[in-house]
Parts: C-alpha cells; structure tokens; sequence
C-alpha cells in the first residue's frame, strides 16, 4: 500500500450505499424530522468514504505538517489515512491495531442495538403504542445512540477534518431530536416508564422529570419558561 491509494470512486459509492440501506432497512424514516435526521448520518457517511478513497482533502490540508513530523512515509498511502494509529506511532498494519478493532466493535454495536430498536419499536407502531421493552426498557432513545455509536466507531476508525465538525453536530442533533420527542409525548403509562428510564445511559441519571399530575401546579413551572424540566442523559 505504498502507492496512491485513492480516487476510488467506485469504492466510495459502493461502500456509502452499503452503510446508507443498511442503516436504512433498520431505522424506516416516515416523518420530515426522521428524515433530516437520517439525511445528516447520509451526510456523515459519504464525507468519510470520499475522503476514504476519493479524495484526500484532510491529508492535502494538513501535507505539509504530516511530512515534516512523519519524513520517509508516503502520506497518500492507505495506512497512512489511519490518523489516530499514525500518531500514537504504531507500526505495521493499521488494520490489527487496537484502535481499528475497538472501532469495528463499536461500528458492530451500533448496528446491533439499531436492529434490536427497529424490531421493538415497529411492534409498538403496529399496535399504535409507545416501545418500552428490549433496549427501551433500559433508555428511551436506543435507536439514536445506535447512530451515534456507528458514526463515532467510522471517525475513530478514519477521522477527518470534515467528520470532526459533522460529528458532534450529528450527536448534538440527535439529542435534540431526542428532547423533542420526549416533549411530545404524554400519558399516564409514559410518564411512569420515563421517569425511571434514562434518555441515553443506562442507570447513570437522565430520566424524564415531568410534574406529576397531582403535584402542586407551580411545581411545573419552570423558571426559564415552558414547563419541563429534565435532562438529555
């Protein structure tokens, strides 16, 4: 992998389709917000596949530090495109580094989670109810940090200046989409499953924290306004 490893288009359109419809098969954007939210993971994913094998923009940017910090290594080699294994100083190939295999594993995860979310939560729309079984009975919104896992396992696996801006406001979108949704829903056996379920992360905090219906009134005021007060994890 000595050569110029890149201008495989074929290989980014192959690849981005691969990761688009299977992320696709599992989430079934109905919704305008479902589909702005798979839009931006879209998004995500054909900027890292073009920088991957198309074009190297990170690696033209940033040339003239890689060669002098790292002389007598072909920076527009493959192995080279492994920043995080390139600057930890690892020899050999990238592709068995710890760093590569906790990102596949992430990748792995994330998928996982997505399928197990989908399953539940396409029962709960067939029978016009809310999920609270499988991953929803451990945090309320498994699909979206499904995303954030798989996004985060590609950018550690191949980090880029163009997914180190997309990244955080990809997770960021996802949270807010996730405060939505719980704004939007109310109900008795909701509200009893949100208040002992976290958003994000299991056990740790973030659960849904609504006045109860035979709370004192002012209880629900919240002093910024509006009458919420909770947290995202």
């Amino acid at each position: 992998m000595d050569s110029y490893a890149y201008g495989l288009w074929p290989l980014v359109v192959v690849n981005s389709v691969l990761f688009i419809v299977f992320a696709f098969s599992f989430s079934h954007p109905v919704t305008g917000r479902d589909w702005r939210q798979f839009g931006a993971f879209s998004a995500f994913i054909v900027a890292l596949f073009a920088e991957m094998f198309g074009f190297p923009l990170t690696i033209y940017i940033l040339s003239g530090w890689l060669v002098h910090r790292f002389p007598g290594i072909n920076i527009y080699s493959h192995d080279a495109g492994h920043f995080w294994y390139l600057l930890f100083g690892g020899i050999g190939d990238p592709h068995a580094s710890a760093i590569h295999v906790a990102s596949n594993l992430i990748i792995f995860s994330g998928f996982i989670l997505l399928a197990a979310s989908w399953r539940v939560l396409y029962r709960a729309q067939i029978s016009r109810g809310f999920a609270t079984t499988g991953p929803y009975a451990h945090i309320r919104h498994p699909q979206y940090l499904a995303f954030i896992f798989i996004s985060l396992g590609l950018f550690l696996q191949w980090p880029t200046l163009l997914t180190l801006v997309m990244f955080p406001i990809l997770s960021a979108m996802y949270v807010r989409l996730a405060r939505r949704e719980d704004d939007a829903m109310f109900g008795e056996e909701y509200e009893t499953w949100a208040r002992k379920t976290p958003a994000f992360i299991p056990v740790i905090g973030g659960r849904l924290k609504r006045p109860r219906k035979d709370e004192h009134p002012q209880t629900a005021v919240n002093p910024e306004g509006g009458n919420l007060e909770w947290t995202s994890f």
